[in-house]
């Protein structure tokens, strides 16, 4: 695995492990500005939480699960997935700039939502990058290609020795006894 690697799966993931573990432990501190986003989400997806404060903690526990998993390398294209579709509710609930009136409020709350969209496009690069190994699909369209080739190879070479075999058979089929 190359340092770049090495080095940034942990650094990506340290905001998720950081910010999991706080709404795990305190749902509370952000349910009141995650009600508007969750709510909605809650009465279409029925296996989710009924509760803002329980949403939040299942969503924090994703984070801080996927973003271990990320930074020690392990499952970390699923992983990196999670998260990010974890990152799409916390950052629509959030840091909803738009909505701002105070021009230094909407300021700040555009720049944290430009860092969550930019660590969006990480999560989707890594959960993209395969570790310099090929992917199964590569693998599987390689596999099927080394097939076809052998299964060619096979159908020539029993047709280049059935020929001879066969002549072979009616010169000892002409032999007496």
């Amino acid at each position: 695995m190359s340092l770049l690697r090495v080095l940034g799966r942990p650094m990506l993931a340290s905001m998720f492990v950081a910010g999991g573990l706080d709404s795990v432990r305190n749902p509370e501190a952000v349910a009141a500005v995650a009600e508007p986003v969750v709510r909605p989400v809650t009465d279409r997806v029925a296996v989710l939480p009924d509760r803002t404060e329980d949403a939040v903690r299942l969503n924090g526990a994703v984070q801080l699960v996927g973003g271990l998993l990320l930074a020690t390398g392990r499952m970390s294209r699923p992983a990196a997935l999670a998260i990010a579709a974890t990152l799409v509710p916390t950052t629509l609930a959030a840091h909803r700039f738009w909505e701002e009136e105070d021009p230094e409020r909407r300021t700040q709350q555009r720049v944290h939502f430009l860092k969550n969209l930019a660590m969006f496009g990480g999560l989707l690069i890594a959960a993209d990058d395969t570790g310099a190994a090929p992917s199964l699909l590569w693998r599987s369209r390689h596999a099927a290609h080394d097939l076809r080739r052998d299964a060619h190879l096979v159908h020539q070479s029993v047709r280049a020795g059935a020929r001879p075999a066969a002549a072979a058979g009616r010169v000892r089929a002409k032999l007496p006894g």
